[in-house]
């Protein structure tokens, strides 16, 4: 595969922070590529917003923007930069005008009970169904220690609204996590039909770009080579 686009953004999810995104970072880097690994804070959709976009502008040129999870709905609004000419889902919501992660998950229910609020107006995964409903597929020491420094999203960053989806407009590229139970595999696989993207699908957890590192830095790399680069 030709590589046209040389940049690869990098946006985690809900419960998890950039250093999730490691082993597929150093494929990539390995390969060639100039990777940004971002750190949304998870705080509001703006904030999360605020932080891909500056971590887009510190690419020189094309980039490759990929989501994990809630990291879906980051790009799908981030993806309208100007410099972003292929967007990556894995295991993510790629939502559509009007809605949100929680409408996705109130539609068709993901298999996990133990997403629980606080007082705080903040989300956590229950220390103790981790590993099973998030991370059943990789090492346990590292679910675990995942359980315990999990970042909690804000009801905002749940709730937000998309309003303008990038997946319309630019070359679009799917994960299915068939064996995920924090958002249905169904609703994976409608997602990235709708998005009319190009879609592999991986026996895996919630998880997948972890467990599976190679698979995802392969789709990735198939978007960098196949997406436009000067459009």
């Amino acid at each position: 595969m030709t590589q046209q686009i040389k940049n690869v953004v990098l946006v985690h999810g809900a419960f998890a922070d950039g250093s999730g995104w490691r082993r597929v970072a150093d494929i990539l880097k390995n390969d060639g590529y100039k990777v940004s690994v971002a750190q949304p804070p998870e705080t509001s959709y703006a904030d999360d917003q605020k932080y891909t976009k500056a971590a887009i502008d510190g690419m020189d040129g094309p980039v490759v923007l990929v989501g994990h999870s809630y990291g879906g709905s980051i790009i799908t609004e981030a993806g309208n930069h100007p410099n972003v000419k292929a967007l990556v889902y894995i295991a993510a919501f790629a939502l559509d005008e009007g809605e949100s992660c929680a409408s996705i998950e109130q539609a068709v229910p993901q298999a996990s009970k133990a997403f629980k609020p606080d007082s705080n107006g903040l989300w956590w995964i229950d220390q103790a169904h981790f590993a099973a409903d998030f991370a059943a597929d990789i090492p346990r020491d590292e679910a675990e220690f995942m359980a315990i420094s999990q970042v909690p999203i804000s009801t905002d960053s749940f709730t937000h609204k998309v309003t303008n989806p990038a997946w319309k407009t630019k070359p679009t590229w799917y994960m299915v996590a068939s064996a995920d139970r924090s958002i249905n595999p169904e609703q994976e696989r409608m997602m990235a039909k709708r998005a009319h993207a190009t879609t592999v699908e991986v026996n895996a957890s919630h998880v997948a770009y972890m467990s599976h590192p190679k698979e995802t830095a392969k789709l990735i790399e198939e978007a960098a080579a196949h997406a436009p680069a000067n459009q």
